[in-house]
């Protein structure tokens, strides 16, 4: 990639960026206009700011092909904590005190027949409702905007897919609600437009216990995955060191 005014626009080309937790999608695409020295760039799936792992990114004349990879399927290892809901369905919203028990999470069993039924519960072709801070438009706006304005946002239920949903480790602990938690470490496979944090709502639910997710790192999307993915800080310095490189010392 060139800097902008440093030659011609860029013919274009995927990248496959690990992006790092605290930014937007929309910040790594501006980080990468900047970058590349183009405003023709634009994503494949959204990650929330908490969310790292594959970000795929079209620049130039291959935001064409974004397109075709927006559906593709999505590949995630996340945590879920049982025990405690939040008003987001994930670790930067407030805690929600009203749901769940006080024993919070302290009668989940991790080998137990309860959880295995929930679990598989949520596999397959599901009907799943989004979380009401998602990106969803409701009447031109953006569902999280609406609930930022304190509007209660009723989303319909969507047909999803997971394929994957199995927990691979799990660890005991006390929430900041002062609950007995239950964290699960969780690897999911999932159909475009499934909203992970959704997946632990309605597991919290299922239990009687409040869920939500702690952290989220996508490792696929479609055939693209981390193996092949570049940290944003090291696209950047690749492209400072090629610009150094074609400087004349003075």
């Amino acid at each position: 990639m060139s800097r902008r005014g440093s030659g011609p626009e860029p013919a274009g080309g995927l990248l496959v960026v690990d992006k790092p937790g605290g930014m937007t999608s929309h910040d790594v695409v501006a980080r990468v206009r900047r970058l590349a020295g183009t405003r023709r760039v634009g994503h494949a799936g959204t990650l929330d700011p908490m969310a790292t792992g594959v970000l795929l990114l079209g620049v130039g004349r291959a935001t064409r092909l974004l397109t075709h990879l927006v559906g593709a399927d999505k590949a995630y290892d996340a945590v879920v904590r049982l025990g405690e809901a939040t008003t987001t369905d994930d670790a930067e919203g407030e805690l929600l005190p009203d749901v769940g028990t006080a024993a919070g999470a302290r009668g989940v069993d991790p080998d137990g027949s309860a959880l295995a039924d929930a679990l598989a519960a949520l596999r397959g072709p599901i009907s799943q409702v989004p979380s009401a801070v998602s990106a969803i438009k409701v009447d031109g706006r953006r569902a999280y905007a609406r609930a930022r304005d304190g509007e209660d946002v009723a989303l319909a239920a969507r047909p999803v897919v997971v394929s994957a949903l199995e927990v691979r480790g799990t660890s005991r602990g006390t929430g900041a609600s002062g609950r007995p938690v239950l964290d699960l470490d969780v690897r999911a496979v999932v159909s475009s437009g499934t909203y992970v944090r959704a997946l632990a709502r309605d597991l919290g639910a299922a239990l009687g216990t409040g869920g939500h997710l702690t952290a989220l790192r996508r490792t696929r999307v479609g055939p693209y995955d981390l193996d092949g993915a570049a940290p944003l800080a090291e696209l950047a310095a690749a492209v400072d060191a090629r610009g150094d490189a074609g400087r004349t010392p003075e």
